[in-house]
């Protein structure tokens, strides 16, 4: 098998065997609701050394996102076993940095089953170019606000208190990514290379369009915009934070503005599989190289346990 080839592994959702899918066949259906509605769920881990960084972390989020979807209950050690085969396969084959991608849908529309899968593929050029020279950034409203109280619900119960809107699945990371993509070529098509999302009504900054925003600031501080509501928990993030905090960082989730991203030591995008970017410009306005850049980047990384 090419070494460029991924790794594919069907999951049974209800427990059972696991069998490797060839990656030149079809594996969804025309009726699987990840095609036709993008109802599903989705986890990306690092592959680093032969083992998948962060696991429990993302096992956690993957399990609770499946929860607010209504499906059922993902089984943490069996997930955990088939991603042991999938890494054994690909690792005997490449030993650098690969992306595995947890799938969970809510299967097919004829038979109500769920679908899943995982994936092992190898991390992109652009990517682990990024790691490296970082990343110039536009800053952007989201283009829509998340409200979780029904409209209304104040008046109709005389002031009591509004109850969150059962349908949306705020804290999922789910398959709907479309709107994220579409602001990711949007910034491209204007000379930048990714986004970070500020609320337009109190500037409040939210969010990368794929990342966990970081700020390092003087005095060994790091701070990220306050998770929940319109700011998806990271889990690179809450790894960091932990480490860090144990090392003599002093860590907090804040809200801030674009004018505080300035005006910090240096800004970092976090996720899964890019890691550590240090944002080099916000808006055409060029960061000053940090002198601490080396010993920021080493700190996440060893919080992944990748180093």
């Amino acid at each position: 098998m090419d070494s460029s080839s991924p790794v594919i592994y069907v999951v049974e959702p209800y427990g059972g065997s696991v069998r490797r899918h060839n990656p030149a066949l079809p594996l969804v259906y025309w009726d699987d609701a990840a095609v036709t509605r993008g109802d599903g769920v989705f986890e990306t881990l690092l592959i680093r050394d032969g083992h998948p960084a962060n696991l429990r972390r993302h096992l956690d989020r993957f399990q609770a996102s499946a929860r607010l979807l209504d499906l059922p209950e993902p089984n943490g050690e069996y997930w955990i076993e088939a991603t042991r085969q999938a890494v054994e396969e690909w690792t005997e084959r490449s030993g650098r940095d690969a992306k595995c991608v947890w799938t969970y849908t809510r299967g097919r529309e004829s038979t109500g089953r769920p679908s899943a899968w995982i994936t092992i593929s190898a991390i992109g050029e652009k990517v682990l170019e990024q790691r490296t020279t970082g990343v110039k950034v536009m800053t952007s409203p989201r283009g829509f606000t998340i409200d979780t109280s029904l409209p209304g619900v104040g008046e109709a119960t005389e002031g009591g208190s509004p109850e969150p809107a059962p349908w949306l699945t705020v804290g999922a990371k789910t398959l709907n990514y479309a709107a994220n993509m579409a602001a990711l070529r949007h910034a491209r098509s204007r000379g930048f290379d990714d986004v970070i999302y500020v609320d337009p009504g109190t500037g409040r900054v939210l969010e990368g369009a794929t990342s966990t925003v970081i700020a390092v600031r003087e005095g060994r501080k790091l701070r990220t915009p306050i998770p929940g509501g319109e700011v998806l928990p990271g889990t690179t993030q809450a790894a960091l934070f932990e480490y860090a905090d144990a090392h003599g960082w002093r860590c907090k989730a804040k809200d801030m503005t674009v004018q505080r991203l300035l005006d910090a030591e240096s800004v970092w995008l976090v996720s899964s599989v890019r890691v550590a970017v240090r944002v080099t410009q916000i808006d055409g306005r060029k960061l000053p190289v940090p002198g601490n850049e080396k010993e920021v980047r080493a700190l996440i990384n060893a919080a992944l346990g990748a180093e």
